[in-house]
């Protein structure tokens, strides 16, 4: 049996991917902020320990693999060391990387690849304090939801709309194809071979609701021609017979749709309000398996009830606006599933917490629910907090920290 095997949200986690952040958050400045995707930055050892809190918790429902000891096993491999180091040198060209490359050893090669490698620089450069990367480092990979997906059993190599994040592509890469903790029933999309301007995609767009319906953002990071591809090749290879598009603002506040949508138990969802409800809410699209064109939706909830999945909102931030775009912007909809109404959120957004807890949902600390058994196995919806004041900085949530490579149930 394959390990991967993700059809819903919500079934319980078994296995996931995890990257804990470590010394390439400390390439990230004030002055570079922006090429790295980032709108601040981050003190790196209490983002360390706020995640590693928060693996914790996965912890007790799931098998946590990191990347980099995952990507260093696979390079223990020499065809995947050689098709690493091609790959990486397509993207950055250097002799001298080159030979550095292969020279190292397999976990010695996994962190220089997360970490970076900086320039020697010349004389001016050096007196300028201008030295740069020759091959820049990945402190997004924390987040790598993104750069991989599971769909059933294949898997999907994230297009990334930036290319600062274009190694990622390819480590997720090896990890699919050489290690057998991710070996899978074959690729439906490789991102880390486009390269065209116009075909990119990230997991933070993809929600996979059940076997046979996904709902996709089209979005800032992922493009219309990259979801007409996904979807041809859905149709064609899995089980898939329905699609429902979300037709995102292009706005710094909805990078992807998890940042405005993720589903939390069967029959419940926590989203964005303005664009889901009211007159802000945002276009939507169904496309069918065997139907030329798309059929546009009067509004969400009606696409997801007439494709037989009907969901009911709770709202990120409660009833005040000035809530809902304040925790919004913190991650407030990026929750994460362990199972079926079990979810972990950032502590900090309270609003969007009592409004869980007016749904019905428990609170429990992360401190408490690793310390006490009887958590695990409650049958009653809760909400594990996690503190996320440095990870938040990162522009993401316990959603985008997590690559789930399999799902059991509901």
């Amino acid at each position: 049996m394959l390990p991967l095997d993700v059809s819903n949200e919500i079934g319980q986690l078994e296995s996931v991917l995890v990257h804990t952040p470590g010394a390439e958050l400390r390439a990230v400045t004030p002055g570079n902020k922006g090429d790295y995707l980032y709108d601040d930055i981050m003190q790196v050892e209490t983002a360390q320990r706020e995640h590693r809190r928060f693996v914790a918790v996965l912890e007790r429902f799931a098998r946590v693999h990191q990347v980099a000891d995952l990507l260093a096993a696979a390079l223990e491999q020499p065809e995947a060391r050689e098709c690493f180091v091609r790959g990486t040198l397509d993207v950055v060209p250097s002799e001298v990387l080159g030979r550095q490359l292969k020279e190292l050893e397999p976990a010695a090669l996994a962190r220089l690849i997360i970490e970076g490698v900086e320039a020697e620089g010349g004389a001016v450069a050096r007196a300028l304090n201008a030295v740069g990367y020759t091959l820049p480092p990945l402190p997004n990979l924390f987040f790598p939801r993104d750069i991989g997906v599971v769909i059933g059993r294949h898997a999907v190599v994230g297009s990334m709309r930036h290319g600062v994040r274009w190694t990622e592509e390819l480590l997720i890469k090896i990890l699919f194809a050489y290690h057998p903790a991710l070996a899978n029933a074959g690729l439906l999309y490789d991102g880390s071979e486009e390269r065209r301007n116009d075909h990119t995609l990230e997991g933070g767009d993809i929600h996979v609701l059940r076997p046979d319906l996904l709902v996709l953002g089209f979005s800032e990071r992922s493009s219309a021609a990259a979801i007409d591809r996904l979807s041809e090749v859905l149709f064609e290879r899995t089980g898939v017979t329905d699609l429902l598009v979300v037709v995102m603002p292009k706005e710094p506040t909805a990078i992807h749709l998890d940042m405005l949508f993720t589903q939390v138990d069967r029959d419940l969802c926590v989203v964005y309000p303005p664009y889901f409800l009211g007159p802000e809410r945002l276009a939507v699209l169904h496309r069918r398996k065997g139907h030329d064109g798309v059929r546009e939706m009067p509004d969400f909830f009606t696409a997801l009830r007439e494709t037989g999945a009907p969901l009911e909102p709770v709202f990120a931030g409660g009833g005040l606006r000035k809530m809902q775009d304040r925790e919004q912007w913190t991650s407030g909809c990026n929750l994460l599933a362990l199972k079926p109404g079990m979810v972990v959120s950032y502590r900090r957004n309270e609003a969007t917490i009592e409004a869980l807890r007016g749904a019905g949902f428990r609170v429990v600390s992360s401190v408490d629910f690793v310390a006490f058994d009887d958590w695990v196995d409650t049958k009653h919806r809760t909400v594990i907090t996690v503190d996320g004041d440095e990870l938040v900085r990162g522009g993401g949530g316990p959603r985008c920290m997590t690559l789930p490579l399999r799902r059991v149930g509901p």
